[in-house]
């Protein structure tokens, strides 16, 4: 009981990827060079990844009796048992304070955020995730918090282009990721799916995300043709990245509908090879475009 796999099991650090998205404003905003603020998006990311954990493992402790009915969630480590209630309070209040921690180094803005993501997530643990729309809503919000953390938390003037594309993208996740799930309730008893699936229908998720999708490729759209865009980073070329965000949203929904994916955008973006290729060709021509 209590081993170290099992404790950083409990931390779920795949889902730090996260954190990526602290490094948004960098990204945009020509900071890379600057020495010093990068440091501080990397203390952010590392706060809000601690502080995320410690969120999951709250949520572990919650929801621990009925992942234990769960076909998959019973291998959780608090759900199997692999580690006890204490040990992982205790775990979560040491990553806790260390990512607050961490976050205050970034700048007290930061900190503040941070501290805004976990109140706002604990009361998603315990009930805001069985409230309809406003459950997906929370999620995005979680991105929102970590692009606002890596822009003016550490003095970067955030694009309010950056933030509408941000918000598009992450409902679009969240409103997949419910689809996702409630297209495997077949395979499982529906009294161990989340509550909030019996107010979702597949007609009513496959409208929003059709509406969101369309959002992603229209504002990011118009963010590469703005004239401030254009202005900020000296080229009009940016708009021949928009083929490879349309073919992303368009390879995602294949996903979902035809392999049943769609859960997790870390996973699916490095399992599926032409999904993991396209994120890497609109990195690497847009940083191309950016740096000349």
């Amino acid at each position: 009981m209590n081993s170290v796999f099992e404790l950083l099991r409990l931390l779920r650090p795949k889902h730090w990827v996260k954190s990526l998205f602290v490094f948004a404003g960098l990204f945009f905003g020509h900071a890379l060079g600057d020495t010093v603020l990068v440091w501080h998006v990397v203390a952010a990311a590392v706060g809000f990844s601690l502080v995320s954990s410690a969120v999951y493992i709250i949520n572990d402790i919650a929801d621990r009796d009925a992942d234990r009915r769960h076909p998959v969630k019973c291998e959780r480590p608090l759900a199997k048992g692999s580690v006890s209630v204490a040990a992982a309070v205790v775990l979560a209040l040491l990553v806790g304070v260390v990512g607050g921690v961490a976050g205050y180094v970034a700048s007290p803005l930061v900190a503040i955020l941070l501290g805004l993501y976990g109140v706002l997530n604990i009361a998603y643990s315990f009930g805001l995730k069985r409230v309809v729309l406003l459950d997906v809503f929370i999620i995005a919000a979680g991105f929102m918090l970590r692009l606002l953390a890596g822009t003016s938390g550490v003095g970067i003037q955030p694009s309010q282009w950056l933030l509408l594309c941000g918000l598009m993208l992450t409902l679009f996740l969240g409103f997949v990721k419910r689809r996702a799930e409630l297209g495997a309730e077949s395979d499982s008893d529906k009294d161990l799916q989340r509550k909030v699936l019996r107010y979702y229908s597949p007609a009513l998720l496959d409208g929003l995300i059709t509406i969101t999708a369309a959002c992603i490729i229209m504002s990011y759209s118009l963010y590469t043709l703005s004239p401030e865009t254009i202005a900020l980073h000296r080229t009009p070329w940016l708009m021949l990245t928009v083929p490879f965000v349309i073919f992303g949203v368009f390879r995602y929904l294949f996903l979902l509908h035809y392999h049943q994916q769609g859960e997790d955008a870390a996973t699916e973006a490095v399992r599926d090879p032409q999904l993991f290729i396209t994120v890497v060709l609109w990195l690497g021509t847009t940083q191309w475009l950016l740096a000349r």
